[in-house]
């Protein structure tokens, strides 16, 4: 059974940080404050001292005729000369902070988080300052402050977003708490809804949570979510066929793996066996000895002794003795486990294939606990073929062994009667 994991599923762009966009000119502004009584401050601009220095670095910049980490490196080397206080300390530091971003999250951190905790920032520049040191935490893997700050932005701007919501799950999952994860998460769902946006993050999040907590009857509701919501995406399909099969509703797990399969979803040896399995489990035996039939003869499923017995016992159960013969007999090849022959024989005995019943019988006498069925079976092959005297031998044989002594004495007085009728001296 496949384990799900997270981080399986999620691509690298998916649940990135990733630092907002920062125009080190104008410091793009985020949406307005829309706080209950919300009074807007008064703007503050920098004073003219720092200002022509942040100028002058903003220029350097600027300059595409210098390589970018050059141009970084310069405009830093003006900034970081900057002795100021109040507002320009907090405006330059948001700036630096912007340029150290690309190549040294840390010290980046360090001067957004100084930034925004002077809070004296205008407002749009608070709020992006509030959320890019949480973006920064998450890059440095410092989950707890950053589930702090994404909270500080929501308190500030009176804003529920569902990307920050994604981004706070994130953090309870990786600094492990899984049951804080749901919360979140199910608030980006709920406010993706309610844009008419379909996003999967959030829904990966809330089923990893369950998931991981042993929580399955939870997990496999948000997995339906998934493939409900995202039908094109084939792993969803697959994924939720093995959630059902861990909760034992194996009725919907071969539903949806049937569906999956037949839209070309299983792409794995493994899906497919679990497919096998299942028309196993629901009691169609002769679709699990099919497809696995198939797979093996394309190539697509290597054989071994286990997958040839499972076969063969499939096929067995469906009634078609002499495949499954035939696959106990390839079972018994590569693994050398003699009872196997014993079975092959038996099936090609109830298939009235005697000649090829004796001969897999026969080596199965080689080593066996099963002596006296085995001397049984070779009787009753030798006997419908008319050959009376071997077939006496065995059941003489089968007399010795007290599993079968009762039914061989049985057989005895009627092999000699049929010979003596013919004219066979036994």
């Amino acid at each position: 059974m496949h384990k799900f994991s997270l981080k399986s599923w999620l691509t690298a762009s998916a649940l990135s940080v990733g630092l907002m966009a920062t125009s080190f000119g104008s410091f793009a502004q985020t949406a307005p404050i829309v706080c209950p009584g919300y009074v807007k401050g008064n703007t503050n601009i920098v004073g003219e001292r720092a200002g022509k220095k942040v100028q002058k670095a903003f220029e350097a910049y600027s300059d595409e005729t210098v390589a970018e980490d050059l141009r970084v490196k310069n405009a830093l080397d003006i900034l970081l000369e900057i002795e100021t206080d109040g507002f320009d300390r907090a405006y330059v530091d948001k700036f630096i902070g912007s340029l150290y971003a690309s190549i040294d999250p840390e010290k980046s951190l360090f001067y957004f988080k100084r930034a925004a905790d002077a809070n004296i920032l205008n407002d749009g520049e608070q709020a992006q300052s509030l959320r890019t040191v949480g973006d920064l935490n998450m890059m440095v893997k410092n989950y707890k402050d950053a589930i702090a700050a994404y909270k500080k932005w929501m308190s500030f701007t009176c804003k529920e977003d569902a990307d920050v919501y994604v981004r706070v799950a994130q953090a309870y999952y990786e600094s492990g708490q899984l049951a804080q994860m749901v919360e979140p998460a199910q608030k980006a769902i709920d406010i993706n809804k309610a844009a008419g946006k379909k996003e999967k993050n959030p829904y990966l999040l809330k089923l990893t949570s369950f998931y991981e907590r042993k929580m399955y009857p939870q997990t496999v509701a948000v997995a339906e979510d998934l493939v409900r919501l995202f039908p094109g995406d084939k792993q969803w399909w697959v994924q939720l066929g093995q959630f059902y099969f861990l909760v034992e509703d194996f009725k919907k797990a071969l539903a949806t793996l049937e569906v999956a399969y037949n839209q070309g979803f299983l792409e794995k040896p493994s899906q497919v066996k679990i497919l096998a399995q299942l028309y196993s489990v629901n009691e169609i035996p002769y679709k699990a000895a099919t497809l696995l039939e198939k797979h093996t003869k394309s190539g697509f499923i290597k054989t071994d002794e286990q997958l040839l017995s499972s076969m063969a016992n499939s096929f067995h159960q469906s009634r078609e003795y002499d495949k499954a013969a035939y696959y106990y007999g390839k079972a018994a090849e590569l693994s050398g486990d003699l009872d196997l022959y014993r079975k092959q024989g038996t099936l090609l005995l109830a298939a009235e294939d005697y000649k090829g019943a004796v001969a897999a019988l026969n080596k199965s006498l080689k080593g066996t606990d099963k002596v006296g069925r085995i001397h049984m079976a070779l009787m009753e092959a030798y006997f419908y073929q008319g050959d009376f005297k071997s077939a006496y031998q065995h059941v003489t044989e089968a007399r010795k062994d007290p599993a079968t002594s009762r039914s061989a004495k049985s057989w005895a007085p009627y092999i000699k009667e049929k010979a003596q009728n013919r004219g066979i001296k036994i």
